[in-house]
């Protein structure tokens, strides 16, 4: 529940300032769209549990059984919260960094993952963080349930999933926010948002949604203006998005 209410938090003050001074006045979410994207961050939400619950019930004890197993006890658990939270959250992102570029280096990984519906909204706000097709909780919680169990980090796991999420949805947001100081090991939203450009050399760059330091690290980091988001030049509607996996927009131009 600590999770749900820094969530809510956070969306209500980026909200209210993308209301405020929106860094792209075509941007703004009118009613009728926040709603929709509002209903499919819940229902991402509700799914989120579901994954959650699947992963604590086969892969969890299996883990946990292997570690068990190897006698690997290799967690820092005697290091401040706070570096435990960072260090998570940066192992984490190494590994989901591999997966999102995955995504956009195989077709099958795309389809199966669902990951062009999350590119395919045209206006980008925070509540775009949770804009996914259901598919790819699967794919997007497996790092966290991966590193966090195996290495058995405890409560550091809660801290580093609650960062990842405030980081996601700040570098969605409609805001001026780019910072290069910040900017050099967290993710910013101008970068995040030219990983989803409707240009597939431009979208190709920027895999790590929460911190920029493994794209620099592998060369796949780049830096500059985006004229529009979006798989293609027209938003699929909500059904179209869900129908994605098996039938992509005729007018997708970034997919692999």
């Amino acid at each position: 529940m600590a999770w749900v209410w820094i969530v809510i938090a956070v969306q209500f003050v980026l909200g209210c300032l993308e209301a405020w001074r929106p860094a792209r006045l075509e941007w703004r979410q009118l009613a009728p769209e926040k709603w929709r994207n509002v209903g499919i961050a819940v229902v991402i939400y509700f799914g989120t549990g579901v994954v959650a619950l699947l992963y604590d019930t086969h892969f969890t004890p299996l883990l946990t059984s292997l570690r068990t197993e190897l006698g690997a006890n290799l967690w820092p658990q005697r290091w401040p919260l706070i570096t435990q939270v960072l260090l998570l959250f940066v192992l984490v992102e190494l590994i989901w960094y591999w997966l999102h570029r995955l995504e956009h280096r195989f077709s099958a990984i795309w389809r199966v993952s669902g990951h062009g519906a999350h590119h395919s909204f045209k206006h980008l706000g925070a509540i775009n963080f949770a804009t996914n097709h259901p598919l790819e909780l699967v794919w997007i919680a497996f790092p966290s349930a991966l590193v966090g169990v195996l290495l058995g980090a405890g409560p550091a796991i809660g801290g580093a999933v609650v960062l990842a999420t405030v980081q996601a949805s700040i570098v969605h947001s409609n805001l001026q926010l780019n910072s290069r100081v910040i900017g050099w090991f967290f993710t910013t939203n101008q970068y995040h948002i030219r990983h989803h450009s409707q240009v597939l050399a431009e979208s190709n760059t920027n895999y790590g949604c929460s911190t920029i330091v493994w794209d620099r690290v592998f060369g796949t980091f780049a830096s500059g203006p985006t004229l529009e988001t979006g798989t293609g030049p027209t938003e699929p509607s909500t059904w179209q998005k869900l129908w994605m996996p098996v039938r992509e927009p005729v007018d997708t131009s970034i997919a692999p």
